[in-house]
């Protein structure tokens, strides 16, 4: 829980935060913070603890301008380290902040925006300032081929100075232009390389979360079957007691107690590597642990309405595919670009300033001119550009003929596999119910001394297989819900509603 106290005055806005800042409180914090004007500062005195994605938050608005006086570090190294307590939401909007390779993605096109503006650049005026001093000595014959009897045969030396801006500008230049447009094209291509990286880390995110939970599962099955024969093996030692029981009755239950109690500790520390691989996904740092606030009946989802998979729509929504028509109209440019290199181009070029012999003698001095140039041979360097760039383009076509293919398999492939699994949890739940009846009548039957425990304990096998059937069959419904989300280019929209 944490409050949120906010202050207006002349010198910008002031949020004081108390209680701790966890979970939905650091997403309500981002939106007051998004709606306040800056300059805004964040007191952060009062609060009691702040996990991983609100010590991120804070880094993130510092970064925007906000003031934030982390007066929190201090009280915070005195805290236990709380596990983060995570849904499956919540982890992958953590990754899609935290994530090393989004982050990258992020930089990527940021260096895209850069390169549109160093583009847009060539075609705007250029002015610099300049100082020159230069000091000069030459010789008379060399400069007028001949010398002059009894007159020095050198000049100088002497200084001249200037001093003043230098300015130009290209007035025709079709090649700059679409370079101009080329580089914009790329910061196309770069968003959608980065929405690209989102899916697949969000991909990621959702294929281990699902493990994890379908690990979960695995212990709370293997805690179960051990308490059952934990109960078994009491009620051998019970009837053994009362003379109806055999010594070798209690000793198959003792054994097969220890055996669920074995294959406890190894789902135990499976679940506890797999939530190792969801905190290095996230990039928890270290002494930080991750605990799962979903449960496996998540994506056990008959009524589920998934969206219809169909391929002409995932061919549009396709980051990769986004991304590989963005590289085309960028090539083309490019080879539009190196076309026009053949046209003229006009450009205007001036300097203005102070000039002379020494600085208490200078005068205003300028030249001003226009220079139009006609390329007339290039040694063929034009024609293997644009041979260059159309080669370049029939690359990235043939390329999305590939993915267009590959896309259309993994929606058909995504599609059939969800329908089977939601199959086969229907037989899974049935083979479960009656693994667990086929349970209680042979204890029965023991207790009646009607049989051995070895009808038991046969039944107790059965009851394992076919609880890791039906969790097996909800993991396969959850990753093959994934799938379709993933063949239709919708991960992050699936599953950060």
């Amino acid at each position: 829980m944490m409050k949120i106290e906010i202050e207006h005055g002349p010198d910008g806005t002031k949020l004081e935060l108390i209680g701790k800042l966890s979970g939905p409180w650091v997403e309500e914090l981002e939106s007051v913070a998004s709606r306040e004007s800056p300059p805004l500062e964040i007191r952060t005195g009062q609060l009691q603890y702040i996990d991983l994605a609100g010590r991120y938050l804070l880094e993130l608005l510092k970064s925007r301008g906000a003031r934030v006086l982390l007066a929190l570090l201090a009280i915070r190294m005195t805290l236990p380290a709380e596990p983060l307590k995570l849904t499956l939401e919540e982890a992958v909007r953590i990754a899609l902040k935290q994530n090393p390779g989004v982050q990258v993605a992020n930089l990527n096109r940021a260096v895209a925006e850069q390169d549109a503006r160093i583009g847009k650049s060539a075609l705007l005026p250029q002015v610099s300032m300049d100082l020159s001093h230069l000091v000069q000595r030459g010789s008379v014959e060399a400069s007028i081929g001949f010398s002059l009897p009894g007159l020095p045969g050198h000049i100088g030396p002497f200084q001249v100075i200037n001093v003043g801006p230098r300015f130009g500008m290209p007035i025709f230049d079709l090649t700059l232009l679409n370079r101009w447009k080329a580089a914009k094209q790329g910061r196309e291509t770069s968003a959608m390389n980065e929405l690209g990286v989102r899916e697949q880390t969000t991909a990621l995110v959702v294929g281990q979360y699902l493990s994890a939970l379908r690990q979960a599962a695995a212990v709370d099955a293997a805690v179960s079957r051990r308490d059952l024969a934990d109960a078994l093996y009491k009620q051998a030692q019970n009837l053994q007691q009362a003379g109806v029981g055999t010594g070798l009755d209690t000793l198959r239950a003792n054994q097969k107690l220890q055996v669920e109690k074995q294959n406890l500790i190894v789902q135990q520390t499976q679940l506890r590597v797999t939530l190792f691989g969801l905190a290095k996904l996230l990039s928890i740092e270290e002494g930080n642990s991750v605990e799962l606030a979903d449960a496996q009946s998540f994506f056990n989802s008959r009524q589920d309405k998934t969206e219809e998979a169909e391929v002409s729509l995932a061919w549009s929504q396709r980051p990769e595919l986004k991304s590989l028509a963005s590289r085309i109209k960028a090539q083309q440019l490019e080879e539009t670009a190196a076309k026009r290199e053949r046209l003229p181009t006009v450009r205007f070029d001036g300097t203005y300033g102070q000039q002379g012999t020494a600085y208490n003698r200078m005068i205003p001095a300028y030249q001003i001119g226009g220079t139009v140039s006609v390329p007339i041979y290039t040694g063929g360097r034009i024609g293997a550009e644009i041979a260059k760039a159309k080669i370049e383009t029939e690359k990235l076509e043939r390329n999305v003929v590939e993915m267009k293919n590959q896309v259309a398999y993994e929606v058909k492939t995504a599609r059939e596999q969800y329908r089977a699994a939601q199959d086969e949890v229907d037989v899974a739940n049935l083979g479960l119910t009656l693994a667990r009846q086929e349970v209680e009548q042979s204890r029965d039957r023991f207790q009646a001394g009607v049989t051995n425990n070895i009808e038991v304990v046969t039944a107790q096998d059965s009851l394992a297989r076919a609880t890791e059937s039906q969790i097996e069959a909800l993991y396969r419904v959850g990753v093959a819900r994934a799938d379709i989300a993933r063949a239709m280019g919708r991960m992050e929209a699936a599953f950060t509603k």
